[in-house]
């Protein structure tokens, strides 16, 4: 799955066909292994320090300066073919090029800012929501009832067509209420960070400046004091009609530094469910631990073992 997640947003947000299915690639490890370098300095500020990691510091480094290479030729074959008049997709790379281009002058910092956003988008967008999907269909599988409702709701929605329309989505509610519980209780990206400009005093608490702060949206959306029963998986906390679980629940972050990708990866994640719903019955294989693994996005340690077969009746 995490593969055709990094297929789909290549192609859709980039125009760029990496061909995954028929060839071997080093995107999906070294997107793996950026992850895991993250994770093991935020775990350990003295990782960096001790002689035994050097081998993999030396890996992610490499792994780093990959996705980097890679976006910045994307990047300018994308801004030469743009200057030179060529149609050009109108997708993600060109809005960021397009926005970049309203400065006035770009300076070695905009294109290196550019970049940024460029690998983060290109990162978290396929580790986070093929994740998103795999505990879906975890917990949709898990809980017979819920899944058959929600299947009802894409039957009624979609019916026999193959493709789906921006209003199909619109109409899939109970879809994306069973979408957004699943991230509040396996938030992809567990967790934010802020340094703190100034001093600030927190609930009594004093912080001095310059310190970084941490925000585990894991431990919030899992916490009794914000969600009844938090450990029920239960997608009617988010009915529309349902009070609004205002900054406990953050799988995106919050504010202007919110995740650039969210609206794209909600929709994106709806669109696999409600096709896979359509078209797939599953059920669990017994036996599994429905562990996660933690590697800078959550995962299921062993994965998500299914059997799948074709409906009946959408023949």
């Amino acid at each position: 799955m995490n593969v055709c997640c990094l297929l789909d947003n290549s192609q859709v947000a980039f125009g760029v066909d990496l061909d995954l299915l028929k060839t071997s690639t080093p995107f999906p490890k070294a997107i793996e292994t950026c992850l895991k370098g993250m994770v093991y300095s935020i775990e350990d500020i003295f990782f960096q320090f001790n002689p035994k990691n050097r081998p993999f510091i030396k890996e992610v480094r490499e792994a780093c300066r990959l996705l980097r290479t890679t976006g910045a030729q994307w990047i300018h074959e994308r801004k030469t073919a743009m200057e030179n008049g060529d149609d050009v997709p109108k997708d993600i790379l060109t809005q960021i090029i397009k926005s970049a281009g309203q400065e006035d002058s770009m300076t070695k910092e905009d294109e290196e800012f550019m970049l940024d956003n460029f690998v983060t988008f290109f990162i978290a967008g396929q580790e986070t929501t093929a994740n998103q999907l795999a505990f879906c269909i975890m917990e949709l599988a898990r809980h017979p009832t819920i899944l058959e409702k929600v299947r009802q709701e894409v039957d009624d929605v979609i019916g026999l067509k193959l493709d789906i329309s921006y209003d199909d989505l619109g109409q899939l509610i109970y879809l994306s209420q069973v979408l957004k519980e699943t991230l509040r209780i396996y938030p992809t990206a567990p967790g934010t960070s802020r340094e703190l400009p100034e001093d600030m005093v927190i609930s009594g608490i004093h912080i001095p400046g310059g310190c970084i702060c941490i925000f585990s949206s894991y431990a919030t959306g899992r916490m009794e004091k914000f969600f009844k029963d938090p450990l029920t998986f239960d997608p009617d906390r988010f009915h529309p009609d349902a009070p609004k679980p205002y900054y406990c629940y953050y799988p995106f972050s919050l504010g202007p530094r919110s995740c650039l990708g969210q609206n794209f990866a909600q929709m994106e994640a709806k669109v696999v469910m409600a096709k896979l719903l359509q078209r797939f019955d599953f059920t669990l294989v017994p036996g599994q631990t429905f562990d996660i693994l933690d590697t800078g996005t959550l995962r299921p340690k062993s994965g998500v073992v299914c059997t799948v077969s074709h409906r009946n009746d959408k023949k």
